[in-house]
């Protein structure tokens, strides 16, 4: 966590190359780029992935999360959790009730 905040935006400018790439490659398939974690067989993963118009993660929206699980009674169709996510000011609230509690 070094840096400043111009720092942070020469780097993303560097590399918007890349992620414009990434974006137009899901686009021409019909596909959204999103980020997406997975937990499996005790292993966890993060990244950008490409989701077709028929998952579940293809129409979230500004705040939205959504959670799949599959388990043995769901392993077909996953029982869906999906609402919205905490976003900037309730993320900021709480960090913030956070500092107070601990003063």
């Amino acid at each position: 966590m070094e840096g400043d905040v111009v720092h942070f935006y020469e780097e993303m400018a560097r590399c918007e190359d890349h992620f414009r790439q990434l974006y137009e490659e899901a686009a021409g398939e019909g596909k959204k780029l999103k980020f997406v974690a997975s937990y499996s067989d005790g292993k966890a993963t993060v990244g950008l992935r490409h989701i077709d118009a028929q998952h579940d993660f293809y129409h979230l929206y500004g705040k939205d999360n959504v959670v799949l699980f599959y388990t043995d009674r769901y392993s077909e169709q996953p029982l869906v959790i999906k609402g919205a996510g905490a976003g900037a000011d309730v993320t900021a609230s709480g960090v913030f009730a956070d500092v107070v509690r601990t003063v």
